[in-house]
């Protein structure tokens, strides 16, 4: 089952690009990563979207690449996650 993760806290631009960078270099997305979104928010920091094709495929990028480089950017926020449903798409 797909699963969702949400970052929207406590994250800045300079943050967000030196994860994606270090994480996607090339903006080429990483094995089991369906979609990806972020922007910047109102309040200036960034919100990060993204859909994956399991959990357990979403454990491995955290444990292999993902945890490290969050912890790299000084970024301890913790994302939301949660079971998709329903994906729409046009």
């Amino acid at each position: 089952m797909a699963i969702g993760v949400i970052f929207d806290a406590g994250i800045t631009k300079a943050q967000y690009d030196q994860v994606r960078n270090r994480v996607a270099p090339g903006d080429q997305p990483p094995a089991g990563l369906l979609y990806h979104a972020g922007g910047t928010t109102e309040d200036g920091g960034v919100c990060v979207i993204e859909v994956w094709e399991s959990q357990e495929v979403l454990n491995r990028f955290f444990a292999e690449q993902l945890g490290q480089a969050l912890q790299d950017a000084n970024i301890a926020t913790q994302p939301k996650i949660f079971q998709v449903t329903t994906i729409m798409q046009s």
